[in-house]
C-alpha cells in the first residue's frame, strides 16, 4: 500500500506572511521619518523678508526734513537787452510779459537741522535772484548759498532756523541693484509728493565722456523732484535726485519714464562738508 501523502505544514508559512506584513508596516514609517531625495537638499535662501504693509512709518519719520525750493529768476529782459525794446517785442510778437521775474521751484533737504542746512541741485538754484526754502510745516525762510559744486549739481543752502528736521547722508557705496528706495520731492510744484522703486543700476554716467556716476532708480521722478532726497529702508539718504530721462525734448512735456538718476551721497559729503566748516553769518 502506497504511504499516505504527508500535508504541508502552513504554520511556517502563516508566520513568514505575519512577518512580512510587519516589515512592511515598520519599512514605511521608518521612511516617512527620515529625508528623501530633493528634501535631503538645504531649502532655498530666502530672497527677501516679509514686506512691510506699508512705507507710511518711514516716510512719516523723513519727509518733515524735505523741503520746496522756490526761487526767482531774472527775467528774459535782463538777460537779453533787446526785449527791454518794446519796438522789438511787438515786432517780434513777444508779449510784455517776458519782463516779469520768472518763478522755478524744485526741491531739498535738511542734513542739519541745528545749522539749517539744505542741500538740493546747483541747477535749481542757478542765476536765482532769490531763494526761499518752504518747511512742511508751511514755515518759509530765505536761503543763502554756502557751498556750490555745479559740476556735481550741488548746493548747500543756510537758513536762519535751528532745530529742524533733518536726514543724514548714508553710505551709498552699500547699495546693490534690487535695493528698496523712497524719493520725496515736489513735482510739478504740486506740494511734496512720495514715489517708490528699487535702485535700477549704480556707476551710471548720463553720457558718453561723462566722469560723473549716477544712481538709476526707477522710482518716478518728475520735474521739480530735483534736489529732492532718495532715501533707503532705513530712513538715509543715499542721493540726491537730479536728473530724468525723458523721450520729450520739452522741458514742459517732460515725465518719467521710470528712469530716473540721483547723485551719490557719498559725493554730496564733501561739499557738505565745505558748507559745515564755512563761517555762519
Amino acid at each position: 500500500m502506497a504511504e499516505p501523502h504527508r500535508a504541508s505544514p502552513r504554520i511556517p508559512f502563516l508566520l513568514l506572511f505575519v512577518f512580512l506584513v510587519i516589515a512592511a508596516l515598520v519599512g514605511g514609517v521608518v521612511a516617512r521619518m527620515l529625508p528623501i531625495g530633493s528634501n535631503a537638499v538645504s531649502a532655498p535662501r530666502e530672497i527677501a523678508g516679509p514686506a512691510e504693509e506699508s512705507l507710511s512709518p518711514l516716510v512719516a519719520k523723513t519727509a518733515p526734513a524735505v523741503v520746496n525750493i522756490a526761487t526767482l529768476q531774472a527775467s528774459p529782459a535782463e538777460q537779453n537787452p533787446l526785449l527791454q525794446d518794446p519796438f522789438f517785442r511787438r515786432y517780434f510778437g513777444i508779449p510784455d510779459a517776458a519782463l516779469q521775474p520768472a518763478l522755478a521751484a524744485g526741491s531739498g533737504v535738511i542734513v542739519d537741522g541745528d545749522r539749517g542746512l539744505v542741500i538740493t541741485n546747483f541747477h535749481v538754484v542757478q542765476n536765482a535772484g532769490a531763494v526761499e526754502v518752504g518747511l512742511k510745516d508751511g514755515r518759509k525762510f530765505p536761503a543763502d548759498p554756502v557751498a556750490l559744486a555745479p559740476d556735481l549739481d550741488i548746493a548747500v543752502l543756510r537758513i536762519g532756523a535751528k532745530g529742524l528736521p533733518a536726514l543724514h547722508l548714508g553710505d551709498s557705496s552699500k547699495l546693490q541693484v534690487g535695493d528698496y528706495v523712497v524719493a520725496i520731492g515736489n513735482p510739478f510744484n504740486l506740494g511734496q509728493t512720495v514715489t517708490s522703486g528699487i535702485i535700477s543700476a549704480t556707476d551710471r554716467p548720463l553720457g558718453r565722456g561723462d566722469s560723473r556716476r549716477f544712481l538709476q532708480t526707477d522710482a518716478p521722478i518728475n520735474p521739480g523732484n530735483s534736489g529732492g532726497p532718495l532715501i533707503d529702508l532705513h530712513g538715509n539718504i543715499i542721493g540726491i535726485n537730479s536728473a530724468l530721462f525723458s523721450p520729450s525734448q520739452s522741458e514742459m512735456a517732460a515725465g518719467s519714464v521710470g528712469i530716473g538718476f540721483a547723485i551719490p551721497s557719498n559725493d554730496v559729503k564733501a561739499v557738505l562738508a565745505k558748507a559745515e566748516s564755512a563761517p555762519q553769518g
